[in-house]
């Protein structure tokens, strides 16, 4: 049986105000990671410029001096930035839980969610590998809080910002052209 394991924050950094953590990600043995059918990684230490940040809290769309923003791709992070101004202005609240991610943290999590899950199939349903995620190319962006996420769903198609993904509705993509319309949704990261 699989052991389950859990990424501890080990200390927090202030970077422009806000509570940044550190985490390290106890990777599966070789054995549990054999048996669950993932990748055999030793302990994994990320950080900021790996991407991570407060998932609770998000961070600011226009943080540009953080990896998890600066590295998205331009075409993401602008239109993402203009949805995000529109959206404050509509009174909604709209923070990025997850960005730009290093490989390693990827795999991070990845790794971690084959242990949750028990196996790299149904783990792919909800994190990819470095190799198949959108995140380690900059070419995805999740959306904090129901109410932005809501609001990124009815008027994202306007900025080229689609939810490809049914079971995660806070994933966005750049997967129309600004003001045409999004294809059919995926019904997980595996399809």
């Amino acid at each position: 049986m699989l052991k389950k394991r859990t990424a501890a924050i080990l200390g927090l950094v202030a970077l422009g105000g806000l509570a940044i953590g550190l985490i390290i990600v106890t990777a599966p043995s070789r054995d549990e990671a054999a048996a669950a059918g993932a990748f055999f990684t030793p302990d994994t230490v990320v950080g900021v410029e790996d991407g991570v940040v407060d998932e609770v809290d998000g961070i600011s769309p226009f943080a540009d001096d953080l990896p998890a923003i600066a590295k998205l791709d331009p075409e993401l992070r602008t239109a993402m930035q203009g949805a995000a101004r529109d959206a404050i202005a509509d009174g909604v609240e709209f923070v990025v839980t997850s960005g730009w991610r290093s490989a390693a943290y990827q795999e991070a999590l990845f790794n971690t969610a084959v242990i949750e899950y028990g196996s790299a199939e149904v783990a792919g349903e909800f994190v990819l590998s470095p190799e198949e995620s959108r995140h380690v190319t900059g070419e995805a962006v999740d959306i904090g809080r129901t109410d932005a996420n809501s609001w990124l769903s009815q008027h994202g198609a306007d900025y080229g910002l689609c939810q490809t993904y049914a079971n995660e509705m806070w994933h966005f993509e750049l997967a129309t052209e600004p003001g045409g319309e999004c294809p059919p949704q995926l019904p997980n990261a595996h399809g």
